[in-house]
């Protein structure tokens, strides 16, 4: 599919085998990024709900070939293909490509440089390993869904970007590149065991760290970027929408200050017992005006003030428009490749589709 990319992965192969979650994001992410990749999935059928649930956005900029892995020729055929690949992904409970005939022992004998990525919830081992689960079961026992809420109320949950996406498919890219500068250096592929109850314990470090050094309450809603203090949260405003406040350095909450129409000189920022007034005198003050207005104030001034957009205003936001943050493609706006390259762009091609034998004539003549 992206033989000819200019992308920095330009000349990697990467075979996906189909999954939901966090591995159509990563393998979206290396396909934007020159991977020349092919997502291995199952046969369409009637009523299969989630077969395609990324559609052609998670799914872009990369070749599908349909297999039944059950099939011992489709296996095999599946099987030649990764003989030609630098890297696999996969997000099957432990133990299934194994049965399947697809396991590491059998593709790393064949392939020894194979980078095999298994993108799992709970990893490959462990008490919990062959349970099921998704996202808010991961981020639950990783301490990350504790933290986020108000106290005495259940926690928020947070889409599935902590766990599927922050603690999934980002640690199994970054996993993936660590391994195939490791296979380039040495000639030896590699297991990536990604489990995102590892990945989001990582991601929650700083918290650790916060707690180790007496900063951190582990209480919900008590402490300085869990919502408690008032110059580090939400409010609504007078039609319903609402905006972000982000004023934690002094500087900008003076400048909040000032921006909001309140004295100088009323609060001691920092000193918690005077938090409630604050928070009510925020929510009071921004509830007078419509977001947008609120936006226009503080558009200019570095005081940390953001409108909360929603997913339709997102792209139309001036900052986005200028960077080019989102693409449309098929009369809808999706985001546009992630991070940037100055010598090496990423690029959007569309899905395409092949045989998985000519796939495999593809990357033996390439």
């Amino acid at each position: 599919m992206n033989s000819a990319s200019k992308g920095p992965l330009a000349g990697i192969r990467i075979v996906e085998i189909d999954a939901i979650g966090p591995v159509p994001l990563a393998a979206t992410l290396l396909a934007d990024m020159g991977a020349d990749m092919v997502r291995i999935a199952r046969p369409p059928h009637p009523g299969a709900a989630w077969d395609d649930v990324g559609g052609s956005v998670v799914h872009r900029s990369r070749t599908v070939a349909y297999a039944d892995l059950k099939s011992p020729e489709d296996r095999d055929r599946v099987l030649a293909l990764i003989d030609k690949a630098d890297a696999l992904i996969e997000g099957y409970r432990p133990g299934v490509m194994e049965r399947l005939g697809l396991g590491p022992d059998i593709c790393l004998a064949r392939n020894p440089r194979l980078v095999f990525a298994r993108m799992t919830g709970w990893g490959q081992f462990g008490p919990l390993a062959p349970r099921a689960g998704h996202d808010l079961n991961y981020i639950a026992i990783s301490g990350a869904l504790h933290a986020i809420g108000k106290p005495g109320e259940p926690p928020v949950v947070p889409l599935n970007l902590v766990g599927d996406y922050g603690g999934g498919a980002m640690f199994a890219v970054t996993g993936m590149l660590a391994a195939l500068l490791y296979a380039k250096s040495s000639g030896q592929g590699q297991v990536v065991d990604v489990a995102m109850t590892d990945g989001v314990a990582s991601l929650m470090s700083l918290f650790h760290a916060f707690m180790a050094s007496g900063l951190w309450k582990d209480q919900p809603g008590s402490n300085l970027l869990d919502g408690s203090a008032p110059f580090y949260r939400c409010y609504a405003c007078a039609d319903g929408k609402h905006v972000a406040v982000g004023a934690l350095e002094p500087q900008f909450f003076a400048r909040l200050i000032e921006g909001l129409g309140i004295e100088s000189g009323r609060y001691v920022q920092n000193d918690m017992t005077g938090w409630p007034v604050m928070e009510a005198d925020f929510t009071a003050v921004f509830a007078g005006r419509p977001r947008d207005e609120w936006a226009a104030i503080f558009e200019s001034v570095d005081a940390c003030v953001s409108p909360i957009l929603s997913l339709h205003e997102a792209p139309d936001h001036p900052h986005n428009v200028a960077r080019k943050t989102y693409v449309e493609r098929g009369g809808f706006p999706q985001p546009a490749p992630a991070p940037r390259f100055s010598e090496t762009p990423g690029t959007i091609n569309e899905p395409s589709e092949r045989t998985l034998q000519q796939q495999i004539e593809a990357w033996s003549g390439a």
